[in-house]
């Protein structure tokens, strides 16, 4: 059987970058992975920065967007029965598009699903700077990617410091509260907090054998046009400078008409190559990559697709 993990997370917590190492680990231990990038977005970014993973230890593979919930599960499920039949030891899956856990262990118990595959780890990664004030939607799709998780684990945890970093477990623990949840991860028993640097072989044998817990909580049915991590907005082909771009993203945070941002991404053509784009209210930051699609993707709540193109100097893809 092969194993399957999820790994979860609230907007730009940095799912693709513990991917990425957790990655790496599972091929030094001789596996061969898929990784399944699952977004309803039209532009997938993260499936981009996984790239250079591919080879004969590890295939990448994408369920694009474009259509309804149900058929976005329908496509879910037909893509991991291609992958059972590729001789995998693990597959990783980014739920982008998958906000109830619940969807994942469903599809899994389905035929003929259920003869290649068994549950793995659910994996959630809270940003250690994780804001204090969420909306009801937010606070909810926080709690119940977290629930049934086997580890949380802190992303930014060196930078956002000790204090900082205990605030975000206390946000957590409220919103499982909120929802019903009798889970707290506030004693640490199920959670990893550390800089991601310092991340022993350990560390990620914990990770690929901590499971997942059955718990119970009140499900709430988000609009469709939240399902998929709330709203985005991308723009193609910005002819612009690193340094004004940067200072064009960093303004839609000025202006309270662009709707609530959680998270600027995409990529940047130079002529020395390419920049990877990831943008937070507070951390912005260009990282060289190897290959990049000209395209910059805002990610947010209640979002003014027209104020937000307006403050790029941008026009909205017809």
């Amino acid at each position: 059987m092969i194993k399957i993990d999820l790994i979860t997370g609230f907007l730009g917590a940095g799912k693709t970058t513990l991917i990425r190492r957790y990655a790496r680990w599972l091929m030094d231990q001789g596996q061969k992975i898929g990784i399944l990038e699952n977004d309803y977005g039209a532009v997938n970014v993260d499936r981009m920065l996984l790239q250079d993973l591919e080879g004969p230890q590890c295939d990448l593979e994408m369920i694009s967007g474009g259509c309804d919930a149900d058929c976005h599960k329908r496509r879910f499920r037909t893509k991991l029965i291609a992958m059972g039949m590729l001789g995998y030891d693990r597959v990783l899956v980014e739920p982008s598009g998958i906000y109830d856990v619940d969807e994942f262990f469903d599809a899994l118990c389905e035929e003929p699903v259920d003869r290649w595959y068994e549950p793995g780890s659910v994996i959630t990664v809270l940003d250690a700077s994780l804001e204090e004030h969420l909306s009801p939607e937010a606070e909810y799709l926080l709690a119940s990617e977290a629930a049934e998780a086997g580890c949380v684990v802190l992303s930014k945890y060196k930078e956002a410091g000790e204090t900082r970093a205990a605030a975000a477990i206390a946000r957590l623990d409220r919103a499982l509260e909120a929802a019903g949840c009798a889970r707290r991860f506030g004693d640490g028993k199920d959670l990893l907090a550390k800089d991601w640097d310092q991340l022993t072989d350990a560390d990620f044998a914990r990770l690929a054998s901590c499971g997942w817990k059955q718990v119970s909580f009140r499900k709430q049915m988000l609009p469709a046009a939240k399902a998929g991590g709330f709203e985005s907005v991308y723009f193609l082909h910005l002819d612009l400078s690193p340094q004004e771009l940067r200072r064009r993203v960093e303004s839609l945070w000025q202006d309270p008409a662009c709707g609530k941002i959680f998270r600027v991404k995409g990529f940047l053509p130079t002529e020395n190559g390419w920049l990877e784009l990831n943008a937070t209210r507070e951390q912005f930051t260009f990282c060289p990559i190897g290959e990049g699609q000209e395209v910059l993707i805002v990610i947010g709540e209640n979002l003014a697709p027209q104020v937000i193109a307006d403050r790029l100097g941008a026009q909205l893809p017809v």
